[in-house]
């Protein structure tokens, strides 16, 4: 006797809901951390800021501006130029138009997130 293999079909595609706990993971952990999401929001909403006053904004450390600000840079998110005022170094932070669209994605992912747990309670 043979077997038959049922197939399931897909019903017609349409909108998924949004399960928090499975779309959660989803999450781009490179942009989620607070720091990296600070760097690149404070880009985004400005032409470009310098490695002191993303500092100050955010009030890090400079070893862990560093380090987070080399990671956006790392994944094409953000751009730095060095260079010297006077005999100053002077490190200037931008936001790439990949950055830009990483961070749309990350903030419309998190704004489905939130819909769904406020209707939820």
């Amino acid at each position: 006797m043979s077997a038959k293999l049922k197939v399931a079909r897909n019903p017609e595609p349409g909108p998924q809901p949004v399960r928090p706990a499975k779309s959660a993971a989803k999450l781009d952990r490179l942009i989620h951390e607070r720091l990296r999401l600070g760097i690149l929001s404070a880009l985004a909403a400005g032409e470009s800021m310098t490695f002191s006053d993303l500092k100050k904004l955010l009030s890090a450390t400079d070893g862990n501006l560093s380090v987070h600000a080399r990671k956006l840079e790392d994944a094409n998110y953000i751009v730095c130029e060095k260079g010297f005022e006077g005999r100053v170094p002077r490190s200037e932070y931008r936001i790439t138009p990949a950055g830009r669209r990483a961070l749309e994605k990350y903030l419309n992912h998190m704004e489905a997130l939130i819909r769904v747990a406020r209707e939820s309670m």
